[in-house]
């Protein structure tokens, strides 16, 4: 396999280079879009020294949406864990965030640009509404250097707003298993100030027993340009959900019905109620000679109400403040381009947490326990990127340093209270040189830090401290040192007719992690322990092109081999109960295939100019993986294969606009683990993917001259 590999590699890169002299000038080019997340400035793709993303509405607007795994299932180097087909999801980037069992973790979730990553770094994504979205920026690998807690990289939701015409939306989705998502958008644009509103409901009963979801959301953005160098926009937005958890499996469970939950599930009827909103404000504006001065001010306030039931029914209520400044700097350094760049980033968030008893899925009278928590974060950043060779080379410098604290009061036990606070730099160097103008080589090599989530610190009874304090005191940030090489371009066509507007990608990076962060189980609850040191080795690729006029054909492909090197942990064995010391060193993480693959074939044809039809074809392969840090072989989930097709047509006629589209998942119906619980003492890891199933979807819109 690792010869392959490294074959491919060479193949690949010498079929870019090669290809220079074939290039057309003409057309789409992936590589020349304007991202925005990569370096927190204005770059085109080809000049951003790392792996970055960008996919566009166009691309999900016809299909099943009902969560992110869906949508950007072909970025290469990221893996997607849903747990019961819903929005519910866990993202890993070359590994990072996948130990989370709930949430988020290691990778920085944006929303306009706006933190929806908690000052913390965990995350959940029931704001993310497909309907409001009209792109998403991908950056894969450390970005520890521009972002808190962010070494797996950094994804940006950003709202549908480049539009020139006053537009109206109805948008329809429907499948098996009681999906149900209706919702409308509005476009108004007056020349310099825009509007966008959408709202949206969102009804789900489950492939499993107990696993209904229900979502309604609201979105809106407004942006005036208030001058020609001047421009602001207010960002807000409602979520009111309801989650119902099936719970994990064990093999035997999972082996004799997969899409059942067991009696103490449906017993303390596990669920999440959730209520958030957040509205955000950003000033931007240049001045200078020739613009070369740019400030940027962003200020955000957050609520949230939050229902959480396991053996307790815990209510959560938390508010937060949270601002960000960055100043840019553009100026000729020996008649060479230089970009200078320094900001910072606040946010702090508090409030209580309230214990009760869970009395068969209701809460119990008697507080049982309130913590009043407190996080907060604050960091700052620069960034310099220097043309070494004009139009060839750039060199990039970053660093930032993040502190990170918790406070931890709890109101009804005397002596509990404490706090704990983390604090790193991590820099990072890179390099981007440019055979032509699509198509550059680049490496990196930095520092990343993620400090714990604010559920990872809760403490047990053989801490240091025997549990005295609600916040564990040995839990220590993750560490790692990071680099990458890869290649990157957009290749011309064969007589400008086959394999057209082609974009290709490949990087192979390697991390070595002190610290990781990983789960483990005490008394039938999870707590976290660190492992002595992690590597990390991988490689990505993205093909995307247009074979010929019409059909277009995407792959992403990721290769991970993840070992620990050096783990001594300590487990606890319940009966009878005993603590041992289990050396897990050489063995592989769990939850992350060895190979990943996804392919799209579509094509399309329009006739007499106003119609349009489509059809397409998916497949996924994903290999085995352990549910363990002990890395038991008979407990390994199995690979497996899927496969996917969709067709429909649209309309565009006089402003009208009608899209309809049906579709099939897994089709061959295979029985699969999409979804593993990591180290869990009861042997519940597996949660099994949904059967084969039919949806659709219809679209009306009128567009107003």
């Amino acid at each position: 396999m690792r010869k392959l590999i490294l074959l491919s590699i060479i193949i690949f890169g010498f079929y870019l280079v090669s290809d220079l002299k074939a290039q057309i000038d003409t057309g789409y080019y992936e590589t020349e879009e304007v991202v925005i997340t990569g370096t927190r400035t204005e770059k085109k793709i080809i000049d951003i020294p790392y792996s970055v993303n960008r996919i566009d509405q166009t691309q999900w607007q016809t299909t099943r949406k009902q969560a992110v795994n869906e949508v950007l299932s072909l970025v290469p180097g990221v893996f997607f864990q849903s747990r019961y087909g819903n929005h519910d999801v866990r993202i890993s980037i070359r590994g990072f965030g996948s130990r989370s069992n709930s949430g988020i973790r290691g990778v920085r979730i944006l929303l306009d640009g706006i933190p929806e990553s908690e000052p913390d770094g965990q995350t959940r994504i029931e704001a993310i509404d497909f309907t409001a979205i009209g792109k998403i920026e991908v950056v894969k690998g450390n970005s520890s250097s521009l972002y808190t807690n962010a070494p797996g990289g950094v994804m940006n939701f950003l709202s549908d707003v480049d539009f020139t015409k006053n537009f109206a939306l109805i948008d329809n989705d429907f499948g098996e298993y009681g999906l149900r998502k209706n919702g409308f958008k509005v476009g108004l644009n007056s020349g310099s100030t825009r509007f966008m509103l959408t709202s949206s409901y969102e009804n789900y009963k489950g492939f499993r027993d107990h696993s209904e979801e229900y979502q309604t959301r609201i979105n809106s953005t407004l942006i005036s340009e208030i001058s020609a160098k001047t421009t602001l926009k207010i960002f807000g937005y409602y979520v009111n959900g309801l989650i119902k958890l099936p719970g994990s499996q064990t093999y035997k469970e999972y082996t004799t019905n997969p899409y059942g939950s067991d009696a103490t599930t449906l017993a303390r009827d596990l669920k999440r109620v959730t209520r958030k909103g957040r509205i955000g404000v950003t000033y931007n504006t240049r001045f200078g000679k020739n613009d070369q001065h740019t400030i940027e001010i962003t200020g955000y306030g957050t609520i949230k109400n939050l229902e959480r039931t396991d053996s307790r029914y815990r209510i959560f209520s938390r508010s937060g403040l949270g601002a960000s400044f960055k100043y840019i700097n553009q100026m000729e350094i020996g008649k060479r381009h230089n970009e200078f760049t320094v900001g910072g980033d606040l946010f702090y968030q508090g409030g209580p947490m309230n214990y009760f008893d869970n009395v068969n899925g209701q809460k119990g009278d008697i507080s049982k326990a309130i913590l009043n928590e407190k996080l907060t974060n604050v960091g700052f950043y620069l960034l310099d990127q220097f043309s070494v060779i004009p139009g060839k080379l750039d060199f990039l410098l970053s660093g930032r340093y993040d502190r990170v604290t918790y406070i931890s009061e709890d109101w009804q036990n005397t002596g509990a209270d404490t706090s704990r606070t983390f604090d790193r730099v991590t820099p990072k160097v890179a390099l981007n040189y440019k055979f032509t103008s699509k198509i550059a080589a680049y490496t990196s090599f930095g520092l990343g830090f993620d400090s714990p989530a604010n559920n990872e610190l809760d403490n047990y009874p053989s801490s240091t401290n025997g549990g005295r304090t609600t916040i564990n005191p040995d839990l220590k940030g993750q560490k790692s040192t990071n680099f990458e090489v890869g290649i990157k371009g957009s290749l011309g066509g064969i007589d400008n007719k086959y394999f057209t507007n082609t974009f290709a990608e490949i990087t192979f990076f390697h991390s070595l992690i002190q610290d990781e962060i990983v789960p483990f189980v005490y008394d039938n609850a999870y707590f976290y322990r660190n492992a002595g040191k992690t590597r990390r080795l991988g490689i990505e690729a993205g093909f995307n092109t247009d074979v010929i006029k019409g059909l277009t054909l995407r792959a992403a492909y990721t290769y991970s081999k993840f070992e620990y090197i050096d783990f001594k942990a300590l487990t606890i064995i319940s009966s009878p109960f005993q603590e041992v010391i289990e050396d897990y060193s050489n063995n592989i993480v769990p939850t992350v295939p060895e190979n990943l693959l996804s392919t799209e074939l579509g094509y399309s044809h329009t006739f007499e100019k106003y119609y349009t039809a489509f059809i397409k074809g998916n497949a996924k392969y994903v290999g085995s993986m352990y549910v363990n840090d002990k890395n038991v072989d008979s407990l390994k989930t199995e690979e497996y294969f899927l496969l996917g097709a969709q067709l429909g047509f649209a309309v565009n006629y006089k402003g009208y606009n009608v899209t309809a589209y049906a579709g099939v998942d897994n089709i061959s119906d295979k029985k699969y683990v999409s979804y593993i619980n990591i180290n869990d003492m009861s042997g519940r890891y597996y949660e099994a993917g949904p059967k084969r199933n039919f949806f659709g979807g219809l679209k009306f819109g009128y567009i107003f001259n």
